[in-house]
């Protein structure tokens, strides 16, 4: 007898390796043309940019209805929870017994329509040495000595973790960089430049304005410039906010077209401590100078976003 895999999100079946990395809605009978690129859900103010460390397990800001999990890199799978479905509609992969996991039902992430192994030109972005990979985005972040990278459906690499201030049986980080497709942020914006510009009041607020700082009292731009970005022309806003607990700190909102992706943007937050133990902004430099298309990835069509 066949086992039928309950109706949910899943890896999508049908992906090329081409573009982002989305899932595919299971109705519990069969695949539907339901597709989008797994959300993020919000979490308190645990690390730079809004991010949550549990047992080892990054949870990105942000987003959406579902739960957008960074892992180790120690091959521990991302794990999303299941919502309605959503659009757009394409074409759904070839319906097979009891998928997701194709033949026999099982509830694991789909695999490809085969049922087989990926064709070389189907695998995901790998992994690397130095580096955390997003594999949503097709990109990876170097990760500076000393720091924790983070590798998954989004990326980060952080350091210098300390209690954080009002909420001392939490965890906070003296700087860190995520990466995630702005469309997981629900950034509707066609260009870089207006995509940091309307990203960095909310990455300030989810790293610096909640109950934990205090809120923010102020902040100085410091930056609103075009940079170059794994090839790719990009922008980006940095400001320095003051908080009225704790530590100030400097946050920065960089948005780019995805090097291998046509018509994806991916959006890089970063998050700094003002205090003698955190890192220098020249380490976020070197940071966004070594971030690059992920080996594996799939060849896209090239930039269709504009700076």
């Amino acid at each position: 007898m066949t086992q039928t895999s309950p109706p949910g999100w899943h890896p999508d079946p049908g992906y090329t390796g081409f573009g982002p990395i989305q899932e595919r809605w299971w109705d519990g009978s069969q695949w539907t043309d339901h597709l989008r690129v797994p959300p993020a859900a919000v979490r308190s103010r645990r690390i730079r940019i809004g991010a949550g460390i549990t047992a080892g397990v990054v949870v990105l800001a942000a987003i959406g209805g579902g739960v957008y999990l960074l892992t180790d890199d120690s091959g521990k799978k991302s794990e999303n929870t299941a919502t309605a479905p959503s659009s757009p509609p394409s074409h759904a992969p070839s319906r097979q017994p009891g998928a997701p996991g194709g033949s026999g039902g099982s509830d694991g992430g789909g695999g490809n329509s085969g049922g087989g192994e990926q064709s070389p030109e189907q695998q995901l972005p790998q992994t690397e040495d130095g580096y955390a990979t997003d594999l949503a985005s097709g990109i990876s972040i170097p990760v500076p000595d000393g720091w924790k990278g983070k590798s998954g459906m989004g990326a980060g690499v952080t350091t210098g973790s300390y209690a954080c201030p009002g909420e001392p049986k939490e965890e906070c980080v003296r700087g860190g960089v995520f990466s995630v497709p702005a469309e997981a942020l629900k950034l509707s914006t066609k260009t870089a430049k207006a995509t940091a510009e309307k990203d960095i009041a909310t990455n300030a607020k989810d790293s610096y304005g909640e109950k934990i700082y205090g809120g923010i009292t102020s902040h100085q731009e410091l930056k609103s410039e075009a940079v170059t970005v794994a090839g790719q022309q990009g922008y980006r806003v940095r400001w320095k906010v003051v908080t009225k607990n704790g530590d100030d700190g400097y946050v920065e909102s960089l948005a780019f077209p995805a090097p291998r992706a046509k018509n994806m943007l991916i959006v890089v937050r970063s998050g700094f401590d003002i205090n003698s133990k955190a890192p220098a902004l020249s380490v976020l430099e070197d940071i966004t100078k070594g971030i690059k298309a992920a080996p594996g990835a799939g060849a896209g069509s090239g930039p269709g976003t504009t700076a």
